[in-house]
């Protein structure tokens, strides 16, 4: 493991915005669950971004939108060390960051505990043997309706054409709520979170002249 990278690790655990539970810590009941509306000290909505890795977005909303609480999600420490180093810089008190897999997310927030998530630019896991590791495979969506309130938003914003069909087509199946859907974000009239958010990543689509796709959809009532 390269110098750096450790030098992240160590500064992570300086960090009193980023979480980095054990299994244990989860399993043995995770000490913010139902209760983060204490953790931020207001009683603001809570966003998830999924897969957030810098956090470029996660802090580009928490900017945006003042009046909600954010949590970004990755298991990468190295990827978090950014996001969690620059909201600590720019005194983003409603915003921290969490390293743990997705599929533990059930374990660490309540039913209906979160307003709205975000799932931009994930791996697209393209080889059909890895679908159900895409983060808008039903199973995944699943865990999603147990911490999502009713009828609130999922998005997704992909460079993926395979991803954006994907999902378009779980959704049919399921008969889950298409809300809008564009596969060209820059030609379309999508929401402004959407077009003037861009990750590190977005820009080199866009240098690339891909055409960057965007699903807002509700999950079916359980």
């Amino acid at each position: 493991m390269g110098k750096k990278k450790l030098q992240r690790f160590a500064e992570n655990l300086t960090f009193n915005n980023l979480f980095q539970p054990t299994f244990e810590d989860i399993e043995e009941g995770f000490i913010h669950k139902g209760k983060w509306q204490q953790y931020f000290q207001n009683d603001h909505s809570l966003v998830l971004e999924l897969g957030c890795g810098k956090g470029e977005y996660t802090i580009g909303l928490s900017q945006n939108f003042p009046d909600r609480n954010y949590i970004g999600i990755d298991i990468q420490g190295a990827r978090l060390w950014q996001g969690s180093k620059q909201s600590n810089e720019l005194t983003l008190k409603h915003v921290a960051f969490i390293r743990t897999r997705i599929e533990m997310i059930e374990k660490i927030f309540d039913k209906g505990e979160i307003s709205e998530i975000y799932i931009i630019f994930p791996d697209p896991q393209p080889k059909r043997s890895k679908e159900r590791k895409r983060l808008t495979a039903q199973a995944f969506l699943d865990r999603y309706s147990h911490i999502l309130k009713p009828e609130h938003l999922i998005h997704l914003k992909t460079d993926n054409t395979e991803l954006y069909d994907y999902t378009l087509q779980v959704i049919r199946e399921h008969g889950h709520q298409l809300v809008y859907k564009t596969d060209d974000v820059y030609q379309s009239d999508c929401p402004a979170d959407i077009r003037d958010i861009r990750t590190y990543y977005e820009e080199k689509f866009l240098e690339q002249r891909k055409q960057i796709h965007y699903i807002a959809f509700k999950l079916k009532a359980i």
